[in-house]
Order: C-alpha cells, then sequence, then structure tokens
C-alpha cells in the first residue's frame, strides 16, 4: 500500500476525457460569471423586472464573491484529476503526505453536482416556457443571457462525471 504519493503525479493514469473536462469546466463557467458582474452596477443586462428595488451597498462585493467563488470551484475539480486530490498536501495539518480516502471526494462531488443540477441544470426547461423566466426588453439580449449562462447548466453532470471517474480510477 502506497503511503506517500508525489503530489504532482497520480497513482492510475487519468482518462484523458477527465483531464480535459478539468481543465475546461473553469473556462466553461467564465461567461456565466462575466455575466453576473453588471448586475453589481445596477446594470440590468436587458432584464426586465417590474417592481425590482433599488440595489444595496453589498450588491457588488457579493457578485464579485459569487463570481470568484464560482470560479474557485471549478478549480477544485482539478483535484480529481491531479495528485493533490490524492494526497493531502504538506499544508494540511495531521494529515500531510497520508490517502485521501476516495469515498470523500465521490460523496462530496456527488452531493455538490446534485445541488448544482438543482441550481442550474433546469435552466434549459425555463427557454422552452416550462418554467417561469425572467423577461428582457428584446431578443438580443436574451440570446447573449441564454449564450452566457446557458454553459453552466453543464456544471452539475461534469462534476458528476469526474467525481465517478476518480472513484473508478482510485478503487481501481
Amino acid at each position: 500500500m502506497l503511503k506517500n504519493i508525489p503530489v504532482g503525479d497520480t497513482e492510475r493514469p487519468v482518462p484523458r476525457w477527465a483531464l480535459r473536462l478539468a481543465k475546461a469546466l473553469p473556462f466553461v463557467l467564465l461567461p456565466h460569471c462575466l455575466w453576473r458582474l453588471p448586475f453589481a452596477f445596477d446594470f440590468t443586462m436587458g432584464t426586465v423586472e417590474p417592481g425590482r428595488p433599488p440595489l444595496t451597498w453589498w450588491a457588488a462585493p457579493y457578485v464579485f464573491a459569487l463570481s470568484l467563488v464560482t470560479e474557485g470551484l471549478a478549480l477544485l475539480t482539478l483535484g480529481l484529476v491531479s495528485g493533490w486530490g490524492e494526497v493531502f498536501p504538506r499544508w494540511v495539518p495531521l494529515l500531510r503526505g497520508r490517502r485521501v480516502p476516495p469515498l470523500g471526494p465521490l460523496v462530496a462531488t456527488l452531493l455538490g453536482g446534485l445541488v448544482l443540477f438543482g441550481l442550474f441544470g433546469l435552466q434549459p426547461l425555463a427557454w422552452i416556457g416550462a418554467l417561469d423566466e425572467v423577461g428582457f426588453s428584446n431578443g438580443w439580449w436574451e440570446a447573449l443571457a441564454r449564450v452566457c449562462i446557458g454553459p453552466a447548466a453543464l456544471w452539475g453532470p461534469i462534476t458528476i462525471a469526474l467525481g465517478i471517474a476518480y472513484y473508478r480510477r482510485r478503487t481501481a
């Protein structure tokens, strides 16, 4: 049994598709994060929401933090395809150098992926009219919103697929 694995290497080869998906995920979510930023400054990006209250002082920091947290969580999926996802790093007290139990990341990615699917995965249903959707002042704003927000619907399924691939690779 291997106790210490070099942090830059993986114990078994990572499937090429998993490596590509993990590296692409932050870029898949970037348009959604960028779409969100103008709302911090009360620019509505063509949305029509009658009776919307004015923004509070904390709206800008909140929107920026939300975008940073989104990208940070997307970057964490790189741990599913790299050595630092198999061995605790040196800076983690009490656990440094020990193997990460494969069940932990699997449970986290399955639960996280299901939550993400619930948050973003149902967006295409709104596009076909099955769910309520925010109105837009014209079709161009709506098209831009769908191009920017649409890829976020893939976040949950990609996370679940990467988690299952991680578990299969680690327990094979």
